[in-house]
């Protein structure tokens, strides 16, 4: 499978000729993938956009570049700690900035760096993965992949224990400004429930909704309508749509759908469940929150990964 591209994608992509890549994703949510063991591949903002772009390039949600932790310097300091995190996974997303995490995006390289003969991983073992929200442990399970996503948290914490909600959030398709809790995931969220899911199927997406207070480097948007019942079979239900930074609308989230099951876990209050399904439109990923004896409790998001093709540019 060969690429001949257009200028001027032609001539972004001209000094990566010879470039072999996979295309994968997690429930919907697709990358680029590269590997990169010797670290000679960096890629500019522009080169991830042109093979992101879904007409003149590859197409992506976003780009995973697999370089060994020892040749990043963000990888060097988490060696320092975690020196079983041999792999880095440097993650861009569509338009080519530099994102802190993607949860679909560690299930996708984990499958990618096992498909490629790069890592290896079984029922007794785990993968430790380093990235810019930290090191990610992977395990194997029926679903395919878990990863301890590390603990969550308040963006703006005195607010939202004070009146459970601390951002307001106005979108093209929705009536006036909606209360909204925003969280992080190692990224920024921000996350408001609907009121049914005719209301989410209506909405556009298309337009970045606009949040106050923004947090710094911007924010996810989720809209999220919690089932009816919201518990069934001792795990709390929901469904979600997700605006990402850089990219727009996105058929699954993995980050996402921990800071959403977060927010209606908290709004749902005590006795909420600890288990939940979060349906998104490229499938179920699960969440499971679990005490931490050190920093706060601990999000695992879990789900398939696939390679659905390989190829070289031309």
């Amino acid at each position: 499978m060969t690429e001949t591209l257009p200028a001027p994608a032609a001539v972004v992509l001209a000094g990566l000729s010879g470039l072999e890549f996979a295309k994968g994703h997690g429930t919907g949510n697709d990358f680029v993938l590269i590997a990169d063991p010797d670290g000679l591949r960096p890629l500019t903002a522009e080169q991830v956009a042109v093979l992101c772009d879904r007409h003149q390039g590859i197409g992506g949600d976003g780009l995973i570049r697999a370089i060994p932790s020892r040749l990043l310097p963000e990888g060097q300091e988490l060696l320092a700690s975690e020196p079983d995190a041999e792999w880095f996974m440097d993650y861009r997303n569509n338009d080519g900035s530099i994102a802190e995490m993607c949860g679909n995006g560690v299930r996708a390289f984990v499958h990618f760096l096992l498909d490629s003969g790069l890592a290896r991983l079984d029922d007794n073992s785990v993968l430790k993965v380093g990235t810019r929200a930290g090191v990610k442990v992977v395990t194997l399970v029926p679903e395919g992949y878990a990863v301890d996503m590390g603990p969550w948290a308040f963006i703006h914490p005195e607010e939202a224990a004070e009146r459970a909600v601390d951002s307001l959030v106005t979108a093209r398709g929705l009536d006036g400004e909606r209360p909204a809790l925003s969280i992080t995931m190692g990224n920024p969220h921000t996350v408001l429930a609907l009121a049914g899911l005719d209301e989410l199927a209506a909405l556009p997406l298309t337009e970045i909704p606009a949040v106050h207070p923004v947090p710094p480097n911007g924010t996810n948007v989720e809209f999220v309508v919690p089932a009816e019942p919201l518990v069934q079979d001792g795990k709390g239900h929901v469904t979600m749509r997700v605006h990402e930074r850089g990219v727009g609308e996105t058929q699954s989230c993995g980050t996402g759908a921990c800071a959403a099951a977060a927010a209606i876990r908290y709004w749902a209050g005590a006795g909420a469940p600890s288990r939940w399904d979060v349906q998104v439109p490229g499938g179920v990923v699960g969440v499971e929150f679990l005490p931490a004896a050190s920093d706060g409790e601990h999000v695992v998001l879990s789900g398939p990964a696939t390679i659905v093709a390989r190829g070289r540019l031309a």
